[in-house]
């Protein structure tokens, strides 16, 4: 189990499960087995889960198998109500789980869920933090993710080295804090990204070299990590997913149902999730986000 001391961590050779081995959490299961930590992990999709292997990382044949005997469980699946029923549902490993261990629960989660999860969590004598990330598979294989925690300021602290090796975390309080907060910032994400499209087809429209004009405009006000990374990917038409759009817009059908059950409205917001969801009903759900430029040059024919 993990020591009161946080920075004997990895040499305690703590017991880490990893549920959920997709494009963020296999490249984490691997930054932590190479950190010293003694790494399980479980996904649905076997094969992707395999590949680890060669990681040091051990595949479990079930969700219980790899929860048994874990210290530290990460859950990264890809919705609240698929987080609910692997862990608190009829057959939820929460209940197998070692008394005194931590569930992290990294995915994009709705508040309710993670107020949930962090209940029935407590109720089992298991400390929970919803710390979803921002970064996308390059922050996630860099260790270099934003790390959003909701839930005990102590558990956050006493997980610190584990943290540390997936990127920077962030306290932001109770249960639940975590997911509102990676709301926020998807719809930040979300907005920047249309806007970021929406610049380069009218530069492209208008004649100019969309390459130069992003590289113009790097380093003023206009510059961001998404107009860096997504605008390139905009310029090159790469849109391997990195934050595929259908997750996209979950996030930020989420963020507006939240904003309307505290009686707020969101104009923007709205319609960048129109426009998301436009790209989703056309067959584009699976690409990268910033793939959302090819919905405006559908709704832009030449």
């Amino acid at each position: 189990m993990i020591g009161e001391g946080t920075s004997s961590m990895s040499e305690n050779r703590t017991r880490i499960a990893v549920i959920g081995t997709g494009i963020m959490g296999a490249p984490m299961a691997c930054r932590l087995a190479d950190a010293g930590f003694v790494v399980s992990v479980w996904n649905r999709t076997s094969k992707k889960a395999e590949a680890l292997q060669q990681n040091g990382v051990t595949v479990a044949r079930s969700v219980r198998e790899v929860v048994a005997g874990a210290d530290v469980v990460i859950c990264m699946l890809s919705s609240g109500p698929v987080c609910e029923a692997v862990l608190v549902g009829t057959n939820g490993v929460i209940s197998t789980m070692l008394s005194g261990s931590t569930l992290v629960v990294m995915s994009s989660i709705p508040v309710e869920t993670a107020v949930v999860i962090a209940k029935a969590g407590s109720e089992h004598g298991i400390a929970c933090l919803d710390a979803p990330v921002s970064g996308g598979e390059k922050g996630a294989r860099e260790g270099t993710l934003a790390i959003m925690a909701g839930g005990d300021a102590v558990v956050v602290e006493r997980l610190r080295p584990i943290f540390a090796c997936l990127g920077r975390v962030t306290h932001v309080g109770p249960a639940g804090s975590g997911a509102l907060t990676k709301l926020a910032n998807q719809l930040i994400v979300a907005s920047t990204i249309c806007a970021v499209a929406e610049a380069l087809t009218l530069a492209e429209r208008g004649g100019a070299d969309p390459a130069r004009v992003r590289e113009a405009l790097l380093g003023g006000f206009a510059e961001s990590t998404v107009f860096r990374q997504h605008g390139l990917r905009m310029v090159e038409g790469n849109f391997e997913p990195g934050g595929p759009a259908k997750y996209q817009v979950k996030d930020t059908s989420t963020a507006l149902r939240f904003a309307r059950s505290r009686g707020l409205t969101l104009p923007v917001s709205e319609e960048v999730d129109r426009l998301f969801q436009a790209m989703v009903d056309n067959g584009d759900g699976d690409l990268d986000h910033s793939g959302i430029i090819r919905e405006l040059q559908r709704m832009n024919p030449k």
